[in-house]
């Protein structure tokens, strides 16, 4: 991999981890139609590294917030506040995705990458988001969020190892379907993403440690650009989301489908 190669795989992952667009079904493009090899391990611990990096920068007074309230009030004795128990969401809502993972992440890793399925997925839930986001989308804020609405994203989040469903897509989705306006669904959406890229990214780094050549140079790239693409991702999401609303992305997600299903019938 080349530098130029390097450099649109970590734009495209940086974006693609936060925007409900779905990673898996870009990743298929640049070997398909442009022949690319793929980008391999260290790549995908980089660009999760550099999409953490972004996400915390990004929420950073969140992050200390959720941090020290649940520390407070879970091993120091603290009353219990809304940080507090926002913490406690985050954990419930990521629990079913780990464990789900754990136990089925190779029968999918085996049977559900193939391009047929990403098409498939890309499109359904793409439809799905812009039906809810058109017909169900309320007015709650995370003021409203309780335990039993984390629980049902977390569940939901679960399809997201499905490759082509996309982990915000997906979150967000289910956050609008329970009546949560745009900009709370994205927030709880990106949030969340903090534990789930830290145990997808530590299963990765774990497997990066029995290589005997680790290409350093190639990680802090990857690591530099998917990170700062990822904050401003994140930062002009959730700036305009409210004014453009997700038709965009559906849109997007429909076209997306037809190319690849065009790509699997040997079309393109």
């Amino acid at each position: 991999m080349d530098f130029i190669q390097a450099f649109w795989l970590a734009v495209v992952q940086g974006l693609t981890e936060f925007l409900p667009i779905s990673s898996s079904a870009h990743l298929i493009l640049p070997s398909a139609i442009l022949g690319w090899q793929d980008q391999g391990l260290a790549f995908d611990v980089a660009v999760h590294v550099g999409s953490l990096i972004a996400v915390l920068a990004y929420f950073k007074n969140d992050v200390t917030q959720l941090i020290q309230s649940w520390v407070g009030s879970t091993f120091l004795g603290r009353a219990s506040n809304s940080e507090s128990q926002m913490a406690w969401f985050i954990i419930m809502a990521t629990l079913p995705v780990a464990l789900v993972g754990l136990l089925a992440g190779g029968f999918i890793e085996l049977h559900l990458r193939s391009i047929a399925v990403i098409a498939t997925t890309t499109i359904v839930f793409g439809l799905l988001l812009g039906w809810v986001d058109w017909r169900v989308r309320g007015a709650k804020t995370l003021q409203n969020l309780t335990w039993k609405s984390a629980l049902i994203i977390g569940l939901a989040q679960v399809l997201a190892l499905i490759p082509g469903t996309s982990r915000s897509g997906i979150t967000i989705t289910a956050a609008l379907a329970l009546g949560f306006d745009r900009n709370s669904a994205a927030r709880f959406s990106f949030l969340l993403a903090i534990p789930s890229i830290i145990l997808s990214g530590g299963y990765q780094i774990l497997q990066l440690m029995a290589e005997t050549s680790v290409p350093w140079l190639e990680i802090a790239f990857g690591t530099v650009v998917s990170g700062i693409t990822a904050y401003l991702c994140i930062h002009y999401f959730l700036r305009l989301v409210d004014k453009i609303g997700m038709l965009p992305f559906v849109i997007y997600r429909l076209v997306l489908g037809v190319v690849l299903i065009l790509i699997y019938n040997g079309l393109i």
